[in-house]
């Protein structure tokens, strides 16, 4: 196990060291960053997300918002809140995604049993980019079990994340409040989930830029798609109905997508860089 204060040991042959490296500028940086994800075709690695996450995640998604205590429109309002869509030009989601109380039921049965092979495999693929983001082997099948609890931990966000928005209502102070709660909870599980994820093999330290780098690209995300995705939901309902609609809510997922695999990797950029800073600044001494 990678010790806690330290990423993964570069592969050798692969060009000096991190401490051997001149300092770079900015713009050495973004090419670095921009190298490295089209080598883990990281557009196409985010379609993919967003593609199971529809066809799995969803299903498993509807069946929480049914038993959900707190839920005032159920589902239809989770995928709003997520897209930072206002309720009152959210209502082509609400149609999009209401159904009957027995199709809910049905929906129910129907996403458990696809969480049996789909959901594993949707977990999996985040394992997989995790570790070639790292460039670390896979993990042997016995550590499935680590995929089923990240998958649970992953829907209690969600919710967590949902229901925040109907338990503190009003006024700056609750935003305030809610932005705070939000921060603090995503921080933890995207902190976590990559350690747990990797089987520990990658230290805290290194770990915590990209978790903060999720975090800040998911509440970009959230801006963008409250000034981009919240007219367009209105103008293809209107154009092209319930496929419209369909195609932006796949959109937001994409670029959901981007931002889980792309913190990742701008993580292992400034963990980089941070370690460099870190051994210069011991040499100096």
């Amino acid at each position: 196990m990678a010790d806690d204060n330290s990423g993964p040991t570069p592969p050798a042959g692969d060009g000096p060291s991190d401490a051997a490296r001149p300092p770079d500028r900015r713009r050495g940086a973004l090419r670095e960053v921009w190298h490295r994800g089209a080598q883990l075709e990281l557009m196409g690695r985010s379609m993919g997300f967003a593609a199971q996450g529809l066809v799995t995640l969803m299903p498993l998604l509807i069946v929480v918002a049914a038993i959900d205590p707190f839920q005032d429109r159920g589902f239809p309002e989770w995928v709003a809140d997520g897209m930072g869509l206002p309720s009152h030009t959210a209502g082509p989601v609400f149609r999009l995604f209401t159904t009957p109380h027995q199709a809910e039921r049905a929906a129910g049965v129907l996403s458990l049993a696809l969480l049996a092979g789909f959901g594993l495999a949707f977990a999996a693929q985040v394992q997989l980019v995790y570790e070639k983001v790292w460039e670390l082997p896979p993990q042997s099948w016995r550590a499935v079990w680590r995929q089923v609890v990240w998958l649970a931990a992953l829907v209690g966000y969600v919710a967590l994340e949902t229901e925040s928005g109907s338990l503190l209502r009003g006024g700056v102070l609750v935003s305030a409040e809610r932005v705070a709660l939000l921060g603090a909870s995503g921080l933890l599980f995207f902190w976590w989930g990559q350690r747990f994820l990797l089987g520990g093999r990658v230290g805290w330290r290194a770990l915590l830029p990209g978790a903060v780098a999720t975090i800040v690209g998911l509440g970009g995300l959230r801006i963008f798609s409250s000034l981009v995705f919240n007219p367009m939901i209105a103008d293809n309902a209107e154009a092209y109905g319930a496929v419209g609609v369909v195609l932006v809510v796949e959109c937001w997922l994409i670029g959901v997508g981007f931002v889980f695999y792309g913190g990742a990797l701008v993580g292992r950029q400034l963990d980089e860089r941070l370690r460099v800073a870190r051994q210069r600044a011991r040499t100096d001494d």
